[in-house]
C-alpha cells in the first residue's frame, strides 16, 4: 500500500490536519512507542487490529457532509482491516458538547438522544450495502457500536471527584469557547467542565488505540469544512450544509455551485479521486466533485440523472425539459387557495417564513417553470394551476408541485 510522507498509509493519511504524536520520528521526540506509524506496524505484527475510536453525540436528527469527513476517515481505518468503535454519546449528549457553542447548550431527554441516535445510524449504513454507505456495518469485526451510558451512568461522587481532580480550572478556561464566553461575561455551567474529561474517560473506557478529532490517546485531527458559503463552517444553523439523505438533485445543485476556493477541500476530504488525473479546468473539478459526492450517496444513475437535470433546470429548460426532470416533490395539500407567491413558497417549505419569500422574489431568485416571478402578491386560484410544473429557488432547489 502506498505510503504518504507521514509514513501512513495514503488512504489513511488523505486529509488529516495534525496527529498526536506526530507520525514520524522527528515529531515524536524520537521515541517510537510514540510514533502512530510504529503503533500501526506494532499491530500488524501481532496479527490485531487497531482500535479507532469516535464518539458522536446525537444532539440533532440530520447528518451533513461537514461531519461525513470524520466517518469517512473511520471507514478508512475499516478498510484497512482495524476496528471502528463508534461511541454514542448518549451520556454525554445529554451535557452537551460545549466545542464552538457561545452559550450553554440545551439538555436533551435520554428518549430524545436515544431518538436521535437511531436516525444517525440509519444515515451512517445501518441496514445498508457497504459498497454505499458510510460506514461498514455487515463485516465481521469491523466495528462495534457502544453507548457511552454502559459506563458514564455508573459513575459514584467518589469517582466523579476523582476525575474532576486530574484537570484544573486554568486548563479549562485555556480552551478558546471557555475563554471567549468567560471574558465576554457569558455563563459557564459547571457540568460543561466534566464534558472533555468524560470523552477522555470513554477512549480509557473502550481500550481505543486511536480516537479521531481527539488527544486523550494518540489522536488523529480532521479539518473543519467549509459550508457552501465557502467562509464559514459547514452547520445546520448557518443554513451552508448538504445532508447526508438529501435527494441526489438538490445534492449535486448545492455542490455545483460552492465557490472555487474551496472545491479542493471538498474533493481532498469527500472523495477518494485521483486529484492529478481530474481536468485542471476549476470547472470542470467542480462538477467532479459534485458527481463523485452524490454518487457516493445515491449511487452512479441517479448521479449522472441528477446531473443532467441540473443543467437543463439551471439552463432555464421548460416544457419537456423541465418535465423529464426528476425534481423532488413538494405537496400542495396544505396550501390554502387562492394562495399569494409569497405564501405559497413558505407553505410547500422552499421558504423558511413568507418574509423570506418575498424577499427572494424582489431579489429575482424565484421561476416557476423557467420564468422568473417578479410580483410576491402575484396569485394562484388552485392547485389544477400549479399541477406538476417545478418551482425554483435559486440554483439550488427544486420541486416538484403536486396536488396530494
Amino acid at each position: 500500500m502506498a505510503r504518504g510522507t507521514s509514513g501512513l498509509p495514503q488512504a489513511l493519511e488523505r486529509g488529516v490536519a495534525d496527529l498526536f504524536p506526530a507520525g514520524t520520528a522527528e515529531g515524536a521526540g524520537h521515541d517510537p512507542d510514540q510514533q502512530l506509524t510504529a503503533r500501526l506496524a506494532q499491530a500488524e505484527a501481532e496479527g490485531r487490529p487497531m482500535r479507532v475510536k469516535l464518539g458522536i453525540d446525537p444532539t440533532g436528527s440530520d447528518i451533513h457532509l461537514g461531519h461525513s469527513i470524520l466517518f469517512r476517515k473511520l471507514r478508512a481505518f475499516q478498510d484497512a482491516g482495524h476496528t471502528a468503535v463508534l461511541i454514542i454519546g448518549d451520556f454525554t449528549a445529554r451535557i452537551g458538547d460545549p466545542t464552538g457553542k457561545s452559550a450553554t447548550r440545551v439538555q436533551l431527554s435520554a428518549a430524545e438522544v436515544e431518538a436521535n441516535a437511531e436516525t444517525y445510524l440509519v444515515q451512517l449504513g445501518l441496514g445498508q450495502d457497504p459498497a454505499r454507505a458510510l460506514l461498514d456495518f455487515q463485516t465481521p469485526g469491523r466495528l462495534e457500536v457502544r453507548r457511552n451510558s454502559e459506563w458514564l451512568s455508573g459513575l459514584d461522587l467518589p469517582q466523579v471527584i476523582e476525575l474532576l481532580g486530574i484537570s484544573t480550572v486554568g486548563q479549562m478556561l485555556a480552551k478558546e469557547d471557555f475563554a471567549n464566553r468567560y471574558g465576554s461575561g457569558t455563563p459557564i455551567s459547571l457540568h460543561e467542565f466534566l464534558y472533555p474529561l468524560l470523552q477522555g474517560y470513554d477512549s480509557v473506557a473502550i481500550r481505543s488505540d486511536l480516537e479521531l478529532g481527539g488527544t486523550p490517546q494518540f489522536g488523529m485531527l480532521l479539518p473543519i469544512l467549509p459550508g457552501l458559503d465557502g467562509v464559514q463552517k459547514m452547520s445546520k444553523s448557518l443554513g451552508n450544509t448538504v445532508g447526508l439523505s438529501e435527494d441526489p438533485l438538490s445534492m449535486y445543485s448545492k455542490l455545483e455551485k460552492v465557490p472555487d476556493a474551496v472545491v479542493e477541500e471538498y474533493l481532498t476530504l469527500l472523495t477518494d479521486l485521483d486529484l492529478e488525473a481530474l481536468p485542471a479546468n476549476p470547472r470542470e473539478r467542480q462538477k467532479a466533485m459534485a458527481l463523485e459526492i452524490t454518487r457516493q450517496r445515491h449511487g452512479e444513475a441517479a448521479a449522472a440523472q441528477a446531473q443532467s437535470d441540473a443543467a437543463r433546470l439551471v439552463g432555464g429548460a421548460s416544457g419537456s425539459g423541465a418535465a423529464d426532470a426528476d425534481v423532488p416533490e413538494a405537496s400542495l395539500a396544505a396550501v390554502n387557495f387562492p394562495a399569494k407567491a409569497f405564501y405559497l413558497l413558505s407553505a410547500v417549505g422552499i421558504c423558511a417564513s413568507s418574509s423570506e419569500a418575498r424577499r427572494q422574489i424582489q431579489n429575482g431568485g424565484v421561476k416557476l417553470e423557467g420564468q422568473k416571478l417578479t410580483d410576491p402578491n402575484q396569485e394562484f386560484a388552485d392547485a389544477a394551476a400549479l399541477e406538476g410544473k417545478v418551482l425554483q429557488l435559486g440554483k439550488k432547489t427544486f420541486r416538484r408541485l403536486v396536488a396530494g
